[in-house]
């Protein structure tokens, strides 16, 4: 029975990236072939070379909101709110810090909060008194929600560099970091090279930072995150693997909408929206369904996205990579470099 404990190794904190790299898309590029484990260095902006004309490249349009502020009880205490990420019918839900109770009242730049209902775990169901909403007061006063391991606050570089070119829907408390170091240029030389670009939509929640607790990994039970696949997107999927071409996915959010969505994608006649809630948790002797390739940055020692990334790759080749990048100097997790698996 595979164990948490199979899938760690050691990454120094010298390894990993604090700050996103000056330029956007200026990181290297590890091409990992788990047919035969062979490593190939390149940088970021070289993708063009490992795709071809007529593979397709699904994004996560997926947008960062300002997810954090401070509110005052009427006694003075202070509490931390944290926004959980957009989920379909669950709005206005926070993650919090200190003591509340239901119909407590909380100050937090000028608007009155209203406690609705402390839901256990940590979180509860917070509305704005003068019936204005959560989402506006985060967006004009919230911070953004950089990842806990950079162990600093949040700056002024964090607006720009923790969100994607292509964010588009707002909805997500955590990044889909390996599409960070997309830029506009990559995507314009990828389209001109014949490669299909579409999006979907998953909202990334905070339990992607979540430790999986204990050993046993049939005992650990995923977040739920909210997604949405075009049904273009479903359309242009079945064409591509028609073709005999390639989907790939830019990063682990998008594989899991994906792969949740499988039996639907495959299935569909003539194809639909398609919505879900993804709790697919995705680790080695899964097979995948969907995608043929992905993109995707380095991820921490036994995180659930290390395991979905080792069930694509195959952990051995996995390993090696991670041993070979960090040998070389690549920078890890959120800011860092990237790799596609092949």
């Amino acid at each position: 029975m595979p164990k948490v404990s199979d899938y760690d190794y050691e990454l120094p904190e010298s390894s990993i990236a604090l700050y996103p790299p000056q330029d956007r898309g200026s990181t290297r590029l590890e091409v990992l072939n788990r047919t035969d484990g062979s490593i190939t260095h390149a940088a970021y902006a070289d993708l063009g070379r490992f795709v071809e004309s007529g593979d397709m490249l699904v994004l996560n349009n997926s947008k960062v909101i300002r997810a954090r502020i401070f509110a005052k009880k009427t006694t003075g205490a202070k509490v931390e709110l944290v926004l959980l990420e957009k989920h379909e019918g669950l709005q206005e839900l926070v993650m919090y810090r200190g003591r509340l109770k239901d119909g407590d009242i909380l100050l937090a730049h000028g608007k009155e909060l209203v406690v609705v209902s402390v839901e256990g775990e940590g979180i509860a169901r917070i509305g704005c008194l003068d019936g204005s909403g959560l989402y506006p007061l985060f967006a004009r006063h919230g911070e953004v929600p950089i990842p806990p391991y950079l162990k600093r606050n949040p700056e002024e570089v964090d607006r720009e560099r923790y969100q994607t070119v292509f964010a588009e829907i707002p909805g997500s408390v955590a990044a889909p970091t390996a599409s960070l170091n997309m830029t506009p240029e990559l995507m314009a030389s990828l389209e001109s090279g014949g490669v299909n670009m579409s999006s979907i939509t998953l909202h990334v929640g905070l339990g992607t930072f979540m430790p999986v607790r204990g050993d046993d990994l049939e005992s650990h039970v995923m977040h739920r995150e909210y997604y949405s696949i075009p049904a273009g997107t479903v359309r242009m999927i079945k064409a591509v693997r028609e073709n005999g071409k390639r989907v790939i996915a830019l990063g682990t959010t998008v594989t899991r909408a994906l792969e949740h969505a499988a039996g639907s994608i495959l299935l569909q006649e003539e194809p639909k929206d398609i919505t879900g809630e993804a709790d697919i948790f995705i680790y080695p002797g899964y097979s995948f369904r969907i995608i043929d390739a992905l993109l995707t940055n380095y991820h921490a020692p036994r995180s659930t996205v290390l395991m979905l990334t080792a069930a694509f790759a195959g952990w051995d080749n996995l390993k090696h990579a991670y041993e070979e990048a960090l040998e070389k100097g690549y920078r890890f997790l959120s800011y860092g470099d990237s790799m596609l698996i092949v």
